[in-house]
Protein backbone atom coordinates (compact mmCIF):
# COMPACT_ATOMS: atom_id res chain seq x y z
CA UNK A 1 0.00 0.00 0.00
CA UNK A 2 1.40 3.41 -0.77
CA UNK A 3 1.67 6.73 1.37
CA UNK A 4 -0.61 7.61 -0.87
CA UNK A 5 -3.48 5.21 0.01
CA UNK A 6 -3.32 5.33 4.16
CA UNK A 7 -3.61 8.79 3.73
CA UNK A 8 -7.07 8.76 1.89
CA UNK A 9 -7.65 5.54 4.72
CA UNK A 10 -7.39 8.23 7.70
CA UNK A 11 -9.70 10.40 5.98
CA UNK A 12 -12.06 7.88 5.13
CA UNK A 13 -11.49 6.35 9.06
CA UNK A 14 -12.26 9.58 10.84
CA UNK A 15 -15.29 10.52 8.03
CA UNK A 16 -16.70 6.75 9.30
CA UNK A 17 -16.00 7.41 12.76
CA UNK A 18 -18.06 10.85 13.13
CA UNK A 19 -20.58 8.80 10.73
CA UNK A 20 -21.57 6.04 13.16
CA UNK A 21 -21.76 8.69 16.10
CA UNK A 22 -24.15 10.72 14.06
CA UNK A 23 -26.61 8.23 14.06
CA UNK A 24 -26.59 8.22 17.78
CA UNK A 25 -27.99 12.09 17.71
CA UNK A 26 -30.75 11.02 15.21
CA UNK A 27 -31.72 7.73 17.25
CA UNK A 28 -32.40 9.77 20.22
CA UNK A 29 -34.37 12.42 18.15
CA UNK A 30 -36.55 9.67 17.11
CA UNK A 31 -36.62 6.95 20.35
CA UNK A 32 -35.37 8.81 23.37
CA UNK A 33 -38.57 10.55 26.43
CA UNK A 34 -38.55 13.73 25.70
CA UNK A 35 -36.28 14.68 22.63
CA UNK A 36 -39.08 16.41 21.31
CA UNK A 37 -39.61 19.29 24.07
CA UNK A 38 -36.78 19.36 25.81
CA UNK A 39 -33.20 20.92 25.09
CA UNK A 40 -30.27 18.14 25.91
CA UNK A 41 -27.82 21.08 26.06
CA UNK A 42 -29.78 23.41 29.08
CA UNK A 43 -27.29 23.08 31.86
CA UNK A 44 -30.47 23.58 34.35
CA UNK A 45 -32.04 20.70 33.13
CA UNK A 46 -30.02 17.98 31.33
CA UNK A 47 -28.40 15.61 33.13
CA UNK A 48 -24.56 14.72 32.52
CA UNK A 49 -25.49 11.35 30.56
CA UNK A 50 -27.56 13.38 28.72
CA UNK A 51 -25.77 16.43 27.98
CA UNK A 52 -22.66 14.13 26.94
CA UNK A 53 -24.91 12.11 24.42
CA UNK A 54 -25.71 15.44 22.49
CA UNK A 55 -22.68 17.00 23.22
CA UNK A 56 -20.40 14.54 21.65
CA UNK A 57 -22.57 14.77 17.87
CA UNK A 58 -21.20 18.11 17.39
CA UNK A 59 -18.34 16.75 16.04
CA UNK A 60 -19.93 15.18 13.27
CA UNK A 61 -21.47 17.92 11.26
CA UNK A 62 -18.53 20.65 10.97
CA UNK A 63 -16.00 17.53 10.54
CA UNK A 64 -18.03 15.95 7.93
CA UNK A 65 -18.54 19.28 5.97
CA UNK A 66 -14.67 19.94 6.67
CA UNK A 67 -13.90 16.38 4.96
CA UNK A 68 -15.94 17.23 1.69
CA UNK A 69 -14.10 19.92 1.10
CA UNK A 70 -10.29 17.84 1.09
CA UNK A 71 -12.90 15.06 -0.98
CA UNK A 72 -13.43 17.68 -3.45
CA UNK A 73 -10.04 18.98 -3.83
CA UNK A 74 -8.64 15.22 -3.97
CA UNK A 75 -11.79 14.80 -6.86
CA UNK A 76 -10.68 17.59 -8.86
CA UNK A 77 -6.95 16.79 -9.34
CA UNK A 78 -7.39 14.96 -12.44
CA UNK A 79 -9.42 17.34 -14.02
CA UNK A 80 -9.53 20.69 -15.49
CA UNK A 81 -10.50 23.72 -13.73
CA UNK A 82 -13.76 23.78 -16.12
CA UNK A 83 -14.21 20.05 -15.80
CA UNK A 84 -13.96 20.11 -11.83
CA UNK A 85 -16.06 23.17 -11.24
CA UNK A 86 -19.06 21.94 -13.42
CA UNK A 87 -19.14 18.91 -11.62
CA UNK A 88 -19.36 20.61 -7.47
CA UNK A 89 -22.04 22.37 -9.35
CA UNK A 90 -24.08 19.80 -10.21
CA UNK A 91 -23.43 17.97 -7.03
CA UNK A 92 -24.36 20.54 -5.07
CA UNK A 93 -27.31 20.84 -6.86
CA UNK A 94 -28.02 17.15 -6.87
CA UNK A 95 -27.43 17.06 -2.95
CA UNK A 96 -29.77 20.05 -2.55
CA UNK A 97 -32.78 17.96 -4.67
CA UNK A 98 -31.53 14.57 -2.42
CA UNK A 99 -32.10 16.43 1.27
CA UNK A 100 -35.32 17.75 -0.20
CA UNK A 101 -36.94 14.59 -1.59
CA UNK A 102 -35.06 11.71 0.45
CA UNK A 103 -33.89 12.98 3.36
CA UNK A 104 -37.10 15.12 4.04
CA UNK A 105 -39.78 12.18 3.08
CA UNK A 106 -36.83 9.79 5.35
CA UNK A 107 -36.89 12.29 8.50
CA UNK A 108 -40.36 12.64 8.13
CA UNK A 109 -42.54 9.77 6.45
CA UNK A 110 -44.76 12.04 5.23
CA UNK A 111 -45.30 11.86 1.64
CA UNK A 112 -46.92 14.45 1.48
CA UNK A 113 -44.12 16.87 1.98
CA UNK A 114 -46.09 19.25 4.41
CA UNK A 115 -42.92 20.14 6.16
CA UNK A 116 -39.49 20.20 3.89
CA UNK A 117 -36.45 20.33 5.97
CA UNK A 118 -33.10 21.82 5.00
CA UNK A 119 -30.03 20.79 7.27
CA UNK A 120 -26.53 19.47 6.81
CA UNK A 121 -27.04 18.09 2.98
CA UNK A 122 -28.68 21.73 2.18
CA UNK A 123 -25.92 23.37 3.30
CA UNK A 124 -23.20 21.25 1.97
CA UNK A 125 -25.11 21.22 -1.55
CA UNK A 126 -24.89 25.00 -1.32
CA UNK A 127 -21.54 25.25 -0.23
CA UNK A 128 -20.31 23.27 -3.21
CA UNK A 129 -21.64 24.99 -5.92
CA UNK A 130 -20.21 28.11 -4.33
CA UNK A 131 -16.99 26.37 -4.21
CA UNK A 132 -17.44 24.61 -8.00
CA UNK A 133 -17.85 28.69 -8.68
CA UNK A 134 -14.93 29.90 -6.80
CA UNK A 135 -12.64 27.13 -7.56
CA UNK A 136 -13.10 27.90 -11.02
CA UNK A 137 -11.18 31.47 -10.77
CA UNK A 138 -8.55 30.99 -8.07
CA UNK A 139 -8.05 28.21 -5.40
CA UNK A 140 -6.47 31.17 -3.22
CA UNK A 141 -9.22 32.90 -3.51
CA UNK A 142 -10.86 29.86 -2.36
CA UNK A 143 -8.98 29.71 0.81
CA UNK A 144 -9.44 33.56 1.50
CA UNK A 145 -13.04 33.85 1.10
CA UNK A 146 -13.03 30.58 3.89
CA UNK A 147 -10.55 32.19 6.24
CA UNK A 148 -13.01 35.26 6.05
CA UNK A 149 -16.43 33.21 6.62
CA UNK A 150 -15.10 30.97 9.08
CA UNK A 151 -13.07 33.50 11.22
CA UNK A 152 -15.34 36.56 10.49
CA UNK A 153 -18.64 35.29 10.15
CA UNK A 154 -19.50 36.08 14.13
CA UNK A 155 -18.74 40.27 13.43
CA UNK A 156 -22.33 40.12 12.68
CA UNK A 157 -23.32 39.12 16.54
CA UNK A 158 -22.54 42.51 16.81
CA UNK A 159 -23.93 44.75 14.16
CA UNK A 160 -27.51 46.09 14.04
CA UNK A 161 -29.39 43.53 11.38
CA UNK A 162 -32.20 44.29 9.48
CA UNK A 163 -35.39 41.97 10.74
CA UNK A 164 -36.10 38.50 9.40
CA UNK A 165 -39.37 39.45 8.13
CA UNK A 166 -38.10 41.92 5.71
CA UNK A 167 -36.21 40.54 2.48
CA UNK A 168 -32.79 41.79 2.93
CA UNK A 169 -33.26 40.45 6.65
CA UNK A 170 -34.57 37.31 5.70
CA UNK A 171 -31.36 36.69 3.40
CA UNK A 172 -28.53 37.26 5.70
CA UNK A 173 -30.58 35.18 8.26
CA UNK A 174 -30.51 32.37 5.43
CA UNK A 175 -27.30 32.82 4.82
CA UNK A 176 -25.22 33.95 8.30
CA UNK A 177 -27.20 33.49 10.96
CA UNK A 178 -30.36 31.43 11.08
CA UNK A 179 -31.20 28.32 13.77
CA UNK A 180 -34.24 28.04 12.37
CA UNK A 181 -36.36 29.89 9.51
CA UNK A 182 -39.76 28.92 8.01
CA UNK A 183 -41.14 29.84 4.72
CA UNK A 184 -45.02 29.47 4.27
CA UNK A 185 -45.40 27.43 0.41
CA UNK A 186 -49.26 28.05 1.01
CA UNK A 187 -50.98 27.58 3.89
CA UNK A 188 -50.49 23.31 4.52
CA UNK A 189 -46.64 23.28 3.08
CA UNK A 190 -43.54 24.77 4.68
CA UNK A 191 -40.20 24.54 4.50
CA UNK A 192 -37.66 24.94 7.30
CA UNK A 193 -33.80 25.92 7.13
CA UNK A 194 -32.00 25.00 10.12
CA UNK A 195 -28.27 25.22 8.33
CA UNK A 196 -26.98 28.75 7.82
CA UNK A 197 -25.15 28.18 4.61
CA UNK A 198 -22.38 30.48 4.87
CA UNK A 199 -20.29 29.52 8.22
CA UNK A 200 -20.54 26.09 7.04
CA UNK A 201 -19.30 27.35 3.47
CA UNK A 202 -16.41 28.87 5.16
CA UNK A 203 -15.53 25.06 6.93
CA UNK A 204 -15.79 23.27 3.07
CA UNK A 205 -13.37 26.02 1.42
CA UNK A 206 -10.67 25.45 4.04
CA UNK A 207 -11.10 21.68 4.01
CA UNK A 208 -10.40 22.34 0.40
CA UNK A 209 -7.79 24.36 0.75
CA UNK A 210 -5.88 21.60 3.18
CA UNK A 211 -6.29 19.05 0.40
CA UNK A 212 -3.15 19.93 -1.59
CA UNK A 213 -1.34 18.63 1.71
CA UNK A 214 -2.11 15.07 0.50
CA UNK A 215 -0.70 15.86 -2.29
CA UNK A 216 1.54 12.80 -3.59
CA UNK A 217 4.71 15.06 -3.37
CA UNK A 218 4.12 16.72 -0.05
CA UNK A 219 6.16 15.64 3.30
CA UNK A 220 3.89 12.86 5.38
CA UNK A 221 6.06 14.14 8.29
CA UNK A 222 5.14 18.02 7.83
CA UNK A 223 1.37 17.43 6.89
CA UNK A 224 0.94 15.77 10.15
CA UNK A 225 2.23 18.31 12.17
CA UNK A 226 0.25 21.26 10.18
CA UNK A 227 -2.48 18.94 11.38
CA UNK A 228 -1.90 18.07 14.75
CA UNK A 229 -0.68 22.05 15.24
CA UNK A 230 -3.60 23.60 13.55
CA UNK A 231 -6.16 21.83 15.43
CA UNK A 232 -4.28 22.33 18.44
CA UNK A 233 -4.24 26.65 18.01
CA UNK A 234 -7.75 26.03 16.93
CA UNK A 235 -8.96 24.16 20.30
CA UNK A 236 -6.73 26.49 21.99
CA UNK A 237 -8.41 29.81 20.77
CA UNK A 238 -11.82 28.70 21.29
CA UNK A 239 -10.58 27.85 25.17
CA UNK A 240 -9.06 31.37 25.36
CA UNK A 241 -12.11 33.01 23.72
CA UNK A 242 -14.42 31.39 25.49
CA UNK A 243 -13.02 31.48 28.80
CA UNK A 244 -12.51 34.83 28.28
CA UNK A 245 -15.87 35.81 27.20
CA UNK A 246 -14.13 37.36 23.53
CA UNK A 247 -15.28 37.24 20.21
CA UNK A 248 -16.59 34.17 18.39
CA UNK A 249 -20.11 33.01 19.69
CA UNK A 250 -23.71 34.97 20.26
CA UNK A 251 -23.49 34.14 24.23
CA UNK A 252 -21.35 34.70 26.95
CA UNK A 253 -20.85 31.34 29.45
CA UNK A 254 -22.43 31.22 32.56
CA UNK A 255 -20.57 30.83 35.54
CA UNK A 256 -22.94 29.30 38.76
CA UNK A 257 -21.90 27.33 42.18
CA UNK A 258 -22.40 24.47 40.62
CA UNK A 259 -19.34 23.32 39.19
CA UNK A 260 -20.92 21.02 36.55
CA UNK A 261 -23.52 23.59 35.11
CA UNK A 262 -20.96 25.77 34.80
CA UNK A 263 -18.71 23.52 32.47
CA UNK A 264 -22.30 22.43 30.78
CA UNK A 265 -22.27 26.12 30.05
CA UNK A 266 -18.76 26.40 28.81
CA UNK A 267 -19.03 23.65 26.08
CA UNK A 268 -23.08 24.88 25.38
CA UNK A 269 -21.76 26.56 22.11
CA UNK A 270 -24.16 27.77 19.23
CA UNK A 271 -24.27 25.49 16.50
CA UNK A 272 -27.63 26.81 14.76
CA UNK A 273 -26.06 28.53 13.38
CA UNK A 274 -22.73 27.41 13.76
CA UNK A 275 -20.33 30.01 16.26
CA UNK A 276 -16.18 30.32 15.85
CA UNK A 277 -16.21 28.60 18.97
CA UNK A 278 -18.13 25.60 18.01
CA UNK A 279 -15.84 25.31 15.09
CA UNK A 280 -12.74 25.47 17.57
CA UNK A 281 -14.16 23.25 20.13
CA UNK A 282 -15.12 20.60 17.56
CA UNK A 283 -12.64 20.63 14.25
CA UNK A 284 -9.41 21.79 16.57
CA UNK A 285 -9.87 17.99 17.98
CA UNK A 286 -11.07 16.66 14.79
CA UNK A 287 -7.58 17.51 13.01
CA UNK A 288 -5.24 16.26 15.86
CA UNK A 289 -6.80 13.13 15.33
CA UNK A 290 -6.87 13.25 11.38
CA UNK A 291 -3.06 13.36 12.28
CA UNK A 292 -2.78 10.45 14.74
CA UNK A 293 -5.14 8.06 12.00
CA UNK A 294 -2.70 8.30 9.20
CA UNK A 295 -0.62 4.78 10.13
CA UNK A 296 -3.34 3.50 12.48
CA UNK A 297 -4.26 -0.11 10.83
CA UNK A 298 -6.04 -2.43 13.03
CA UNK A 299 -9.00 -4.50 13.07
CA UNK A 300 -11.33 -1.81 14.23
CA UNK A 301 -9.95 1.16 12.14
CA UNK A 302 -11.37 -1.18 9.33
CA UNK A 303 -14.45 -1.28 10.13
CA UNK A 304 -14.76 2.40 10.62
CA UNK A 305 -13.53 2.53 7.30
CA UNK A 306 -16.38 0.70 5.91
CA UNK A 307 -18.64 3.49 6.88
CA UNK A 308 -16.44 6.68 5.53
CA UNK A 309 -15.82 5.14 1.82
CA UNK A 310 -20.04 5.55 1.64
CA UNK A 311 -21.00 8.08 3.73
CA UNK A 312 -24.05 9.81 1.43
CA UNK A 313 -25.40 6.14 1.19
CA UNK A 314 -24.78 5.98 4.97
CA UNK A 315 -26.43 8.54 5.77
CA UNK A 316 -29.67 8.51 3.37
CA UNK A 317 -30.12 4.75 4.67
CA UNK A 318 -29.93 5.13 8.40
CA UNK A 319 -32.97 7.87 8.27
CA UNK A 320 -35.30 5.21 7.14
CA UNK A 321 -33.87 2.18 9.05
CA UNK A 322 -33.98 4.24 12.05
CA UNK A 323 -37.92 5.41 11.00
CA UNK A 324 -39.07 2.17 9.94
CA UNK A 325 -37.86 0.82 13.60
CA UNK A 326 -40.03 3.65 14.90
CA UNK A 327 -42.89 2.90 13.06
CA UNK A 328 -42.66 -0.70 14.37
CA UNK A 329 -42.30 0.55 17.85
CA UNK A 330 -45.22 3.04 17.46
CA UNK A 331 -47.78 0.35 17.00
CA UNK A 332 -46.16 -2.27 19.31
CA UNK A 333 -46.56 0.27 21.96
CA UNK A 334 -50.22 0.23 21.40
CA UNK A 335 -50.60 3.71 19.73
CA UNK A 336 -53.01 3.74 16.46
CA UNK A 337 -53.53 5.33 13.56
CA UNK A 338 -55.29 8.96 15.16
CA UNK A 339 -51.66 9.02 16.39
CA UNK A 340 -49.81 9.31 13.47
CA UNK A 341 -49.73 12.69 13.35
CA UNK A 342 -48.87 14.86 16.49
CA UNK A 343 -49.71 19.08 16.41
CA UNK A 344 -46.05 21.22 16.18
CA UNK A 345 -43.93 17.60 15.57
CA UNK A 346 -42.83 17.31 11.58
CA UNK A 347 -41.87 13.47 12.20
CA UNK A 348 -45.14 11.07 11.58
CA UNK A 349 -45.00 8.22 13.97
CA UNK A 350 -43.56 10.28 16.55
CA UNK A 351 -46.06 11.32 19.54
CA UNK A 352 -44.57 13.28 22.63
CA UNK A 353 -45.53 10.36 24.53
CA UNK A 354 -43.32 7.64 22.98
CA UNK A 355 -39.65 7.13 24.32
CA UNK A 356 -37.10 5.41 26.19
CA UNK A 357 -34.01 5.95 28.44
CA UNK A 358 -30.63 6.39 27.17
CA UNK A 359 -29.81 2.85 27.87
CA UNK A 360 -32.15 1.95 25.51
CA UNK A 361 -31.72 4.27 23.11
CA UNK A 362 -27.72 3.53 22.74
CA UNK A 363 -29.16 -0.06 22.28
CA UNK A 364 -31.15 1.16 19.58
CA UNK A 365 -28.26 3.20 17.89
CA UNK A 366 -25.82 0.11 18.01
CA UNK A 367 -28.60 -2.23 16.11
CA UNK A 368 -28.72 0.03 13.59
CA UNK A 369 -25.20 1.03 12.98
CA UNK A 370 -24.78 -2.53 12.95
CA UNK A 371 -27.30 -3.13 10.27
CA UNK A 372 -25.66 -0.97 8.22
CA UNK A 373 -22.57 -2.60 8.05
CA UNK A 374 -23.19 -5.35 5.64
CA UNK A 375 -25.53 -2.87 3.28
CA UNK A 376 -22.45 -0.39 2.98
CA UNK A 377 -20.03 -3.12 1.65
CA UNK A 378 -22.27 -4.13 -0.70
CA UNK A 379 -22.65 -0.37 -1.86
CA UNK A 380 -18.66 -0.32 -2.00
CA UNK A 381 -18.76 -2.67 -4.16
CA UNK A 382 -20.94 -1.99 -6.16
CA UNK A 383 -19.53 1.85 -6.64
CA UNK A 384 -16.40 0.36 -7.89
CA UNK A 385 -17.54 -2.32 -9.84
CA UNK A 386 -20.51 -0.32 -12.43
CA UNK A 387 -20.23 3.24 -13.94
CA UNK A 388 -23.72 4.59 -14.09
CA UNK A 389 -23.47 8.25 -14.08
CA UNK A 390 -25.18 8.61 -10.83
CA UNK A 391 -22.61 7.03 -8.56
CA UNK A 392 -20.08 9.67 -9.10
CA UNK A 393 -22.37 11.93 -7.11
CA UNK A 394 -23.10 9.69 -4.32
Amino acid sequence: MTTVDKRILSIDILRGLVMIIMALDHTRDFFHTGSIMADPMNPETTTIFLFFTRWITHFCAPTFVFLSGVSAYLSSKNKDPKQASNFLIKRGLWLILVEIVLITLGLTFNPLYNFIILQVIWAIGCSMILLGILSRISHRLVLIVGLILFFGHNILNYLQLPAPSTFTGGLISILFTTSSTFIPLDSNHFIGIFYAILPWTGAMFLGFSIGHWYAKEFDSTKRKHLLFYSGLSLFLSFIILRYFGLYGNPTQRVVTNDLLKTVFSFLNVSKYPPSLHYFGMTLGPALMLLSGLENVKNWFSKIIMVYGKVPFFYYVLHFYILHFLLVIIFFASGYGVKDIATPQVPFLFRPATLGYGLPIVYLIWLSVVAILYRPCIWFQKYKATHTQWWLSYL
